[in-house]
């Protein structure tokens, strides 16, 4: 049961850990993904413009009169006025439809003077174009019509895109949405990683099975090398105990050696001097032998005094008995 229980928790680990790997890399793709949306639908001010796919806007205070028309796109070109909340203002090219000039006469009106009240900014968008030549030669022509005379700049083919960019600002272009290939792919990558993240759930992810199978066995090689570490290391302690078995024997051989003669030399002290004190001790063991004996008859001759005295005394007793029963007859008879 413990070997399951560790193979249950094994393959659990590695569940949790690639569910959480499947929804970083997914929250990370989801991100990327809205991040680049965010930036293709961002519209931007005209002064960031950057591309031609930009969509931007401009906040006109002034506008001139058309200078420039397209009749085959049905657009007329005007330069407008953009003011800065610092005071300082840029000039630049921007196309409309000629049926909108109407939303646009009362800027017009007051730019020229024939109107008494500024109308407020408006705020037009659109995608920048690239000024082709006809137009850059008749805004060099007509730049002084809209310039203040103050402000007045000598427009030349060398100087014009420093002052009026190489691009009008288009507000026929409707904003489109282009279709793009990179984030769809991120998105799908985020799908079948959230599918896959579905099946470890339910357990019917191969990879867990692959990596619960790759772990196995590196767990039995691991244990395998340690039984391999231990048998060597058993038989290195075998070996060496031996040996120091063999090394204290050689020690207790030698020592033994060393004080073999030691020995002799002491225990031939120790038999002569035994020797000697040999007869004083057996003379010892006698006389105490000889006191024994003595002790002995002097109680058998004591108790055998006391029993002929006590012999003695009884016969006296009953020498006395009958010598009062004699006189008792005596006295009886004289009676």
């Amino acid at each position: 049961m413990s070997k399951y229980k560790k193979k249950k928790k094994i393959r659990l680990f590695i569940k949790v850990l690639l569910c959480l790997i499947y929804l970083f890399i997914i929250c990370i793709l989801c991100f990327a993904s809205f991040k680049i949306f965010e930036e293709e639908e961002k519209i931007i001010p005209w002064n960031e413009v950057q591309k031609t796919n930009q969509y931007s806007y401009l906040e006109i205070f002034e506008m001139s009169e058309a200078f420039a028309e397209l009749p085959k796109e049905n657009k007329q070109i005007h330069f407008v006025m953009e003011k800065e909340e610092t005071g300082e203002w840029h000039t630049y090219l921007m196309a409309i439809k000629k049926e909108d000039y109407s939303k646009y006469k009362n800027i017009i009106d007051y730019t020229y003077e024939r109107g008494e009240i500024a109308p407020s900014k408006i705020k037009v968008y659109g995608y920048p174009v690239e000024i082709n030549n006809n137009i850059k030669e008749l805004a060099i022509k007509n730049i002084t019509n809209f310039v203040p005379i103050e402000n007045e700049v000598v427009l030349t083919n060398e100087n014009f895109e420093d002052y009026l960019t190489n691009t009008y600002l288009d507000t026929t272009l409707q904003k489109t949405h282009e279709f793009n290939y990179f984030v769809l792919t991120l998105l799908l990558v985020a799908l079948a990683l959230f599918i896959l993240l579905i099946f470890t759930i339910f357990d019917k992810d191969k990879l867990v099975d692959e990596v619960d199978y790759i772990i196995e066995k590196d767990l039995k090689k691991q244990k395998k090398k340690k039984t391999i570490h231990k048998s060597i290391n058993s038989k290195n302690n075998k070996n060496s105990s031996t040996e120091k078995k063999k090394t204290d024997k050689d020690t207790i051989k030698q020592k033994n050696q060393e004080s073999a003669p030691e020995k002799k030399k002491t225990n031939t002290k120790t038999k002569g001097m035994e020797n000697k004190k040999a007869p004083e001790q057996k003379k010892k063991k006698s006389n105490a032998k000889a006191t024994e004996k003595k002790q002995k008859n002097e109680k058998v001759e004591a108790k055998r005094k006391s029993l002929e005295k006590g012999k003695i005394s009884e016969k006296k007793k009953k020498n006395s008995i009958e010598k009062q029963k004699k006189e008792e007859e005596e006295e009886l008879e004289v009676i």
